[in-house]
């Protein structure tokens, strides 16, 4: 149960934060940093093994590697628009964060464009 071990790293990252967070609270936000970043590389094996799987669905389901491209670009653009908003409400600027937020919601938006554009015409076609 590889949940059990991230939860209980996380519990272990909080307790230490909590201890930094009065004392040395750039020590503490450096550390919550560090224990996200570490969660985050301990699941790529895990993110790997999806994008090959929808990779192999995409050859099998013959779609466009461009659709498929453009949607994993759009989850990347989400997570990371939200881990970074998060480190930022942690250190304490919501201004920050909600300016991230926007931005990754724009910056879905450019690339769902294409998509949509196909849609519409493949719509059309069949009208």
């Amino acid at each position: 149960m590889e949940i059990v071990k991230i939860a209980a790293f996380a519990f272990i990252a909080l307790f230490i934060v909590q201890i930094f967070k009065d004392k040395r609270s750039d020590l503490a936000i450096q550390i919550s940093m560090v224990a996200g970043i570490l969660i985050f590389l301990f699941m790529i094996t895990k993110i790997t093994a999806v994008l090959q799987f929808l990779q192999q669905l995409a050859v099998k389901a013959n779609i466009d590697f461009v659709y498929l491209n453009t949607v994993l670009k759009i989850l990347g653009i989400a997570y990371l628009a939200s881990f970074c908003s998060e480190i930022c409400r942690d250190a304490g600027e919501s201004s920050l964060a909600s300016k991230v937020e926007f931005s990754g919601k724009i910056l879905i938006l450019v690339l769902a464009i294409p998509i949509l554009m196909a849609v519409l015409q493949s719509i059309l076609k069949i009208i």
